[in-house]
Order: C-alpha cells, then structure tokens, then sequence
C-alpha cells in the first residue's frame, strides 16, 4: 500500500493520529488518512533535525556535513570513548527520542542499516550485542540492492517490496509503534512493529564498504512541503 509523500507529511504536521496505522484505514475509494488540520507544537517538533554523535562512530566511518552524514573510509584515529561502537560500523545519534518523530535517512553504495536503539546498547566488540537488530535492544531494516529484512533480537523478516535509496522511519515511542517506509514520490510502508519501548531511543547507522548515508533534513511547518512537492 501506497500514499503520495506530501499526503504523508501533511497528515504527520496536521494530524494527532497515527501515521503508522494509516495503512489500516480504508473507504470503498482507497486509503482515508484524516487530514483535519489539527495543529499541535509536539506534532511539529516530531518532524526532527537529527545529528550523528561522533563519540559512537566506529574507527571506519567518518562524519561530515555538520554530522547528519556518514561515509565508510580508512582507519581513523579517534579518541578512545565507552560509547563507541569497537567492531561494527555503526553509529548512533545524540538526539533522545520519546514521542512522535518522522525522519529520513538516504544511501548510497552497497548496504545499510538504519536502525533505532536504546543507549544501553552494547559496544565493545563483534557480538550480537553490539549489532543493530541482532538484540533486543535494537530494531533494524537492512537494505541492499537484492535483498531487504527487517530484524529484531536476531529474528530476520523478509521484506518483498523493492527498497528506495531513501528510507522514512516514523516512531511513536508511548504508542509502541515503529514504522520503516521506502520513500520516492509515494510513500510504501515497508514494515510496522507495534511493541512497548522501555527507554528512550536513539537513532543509528550500520554501513557496509563503499557506502555513505545521510539524515536529511526535514524543515518543521506545513508550508515546506505545500511549496516544495
């Protein structure tokens, strides 16, 4: 199931219900997502400028563009840090996530992962502890060219739809509701857990050789998108 991109953001902005259930609801002419315009400043605030902490940044991943992208390159030297991921190429973002947010990662190269998790997530080497999806401190979409899964506590879900280079995640942190959409000019909804989140959550990267990935910006305020899809 599909809906247009800009139908999306403008019920995301305008609506206090859940854009993660609006695939459910249908009339006898397709999907019925409300779009009464109900504004609200937490609704706003959901549409969130995310940023990468260096202080998580695997030793072969570099950060750039005031830290919303991330690039696989050589070794470098960073200082050492109890929150760096030792093994993986991963990395988390500072921002804090309870209630409602809408984000958008997108790729280039030969995999990824865009993945939330909690602080408490592992760091110190190769274990599933440490891998985004492979515990029960981590939800992950693996996208690649051939294949795509989503994964959780190291259980893999195959996903049939075909992937975009750009991936939307809306999540309701109170609600339990974590969705993984592939964007374009429509919105496809790739996968949708409904669980109870115990901590705050934080968004994360995993990359695979010869890929770069980047959290775009996503300006808060209706107008942005009536002027711009």
């Amino acid at each position: 199931l599909t809906m247009t991109r800009y139908s999306f953001i403008r019920l995301f902005i305008c609506n206090s219900s859940d854009p993660g259930g609006v695939f459910k609801k249908k009339t006898s002419r397709g999907l019925h997502p409300d779009l009464r315009p109900r504004y609200d400043t937490a609704t706003f605030k959901g549409l969130c400028e995310i940023t990468m902490d260096p202080n998580t940044l695997n030793n072969f991943l570099f950060l750039s563009e005031e830290n919303r992208k991330v690039t696989v390159t050589g070794y470098q030297c960073y200082s050492n840090h109890p929150d760096r991921f030792s093994y993986w190429r991963q990395v988390l973002c500072r921002e804090s996530l309870t209630g409602r947010h809408y984000w958008e990662v997108e790729w280039r190269g030969m995999g990824v992962y865009v993945a939330v998790a909690y602080k408490s997530i592992g760091r110190a080497g190769s274990g599933n502890e440490c891998r985004f999806g492979c515990n029960d401190k981590s939800w992950a979409l693996e996208c690649f060219e051939k294949r795509n899964s989503f994964v959780h506590n190291n259980i893999w879900t195959p996903i049939s739809a075909t992937t975009s280079p750009r991936i939307g995640v809306y999540l309701d942190h109170s609600a339990g509701i974590l969705c993984f959409y592939s964007v374009s000019e429509t919105m496809t909804l790739l996968h949708r857990v409904q669980t109870t989140f115990t901590e705050p959550l934080h968004a994360g990267l995993y990359l695979e050789l010869l890929t770069d990935a980047e959290f775009s910006l996503i300006k808060s305020g209706f107008n942005h998108y009536n002027h711009h899809q």
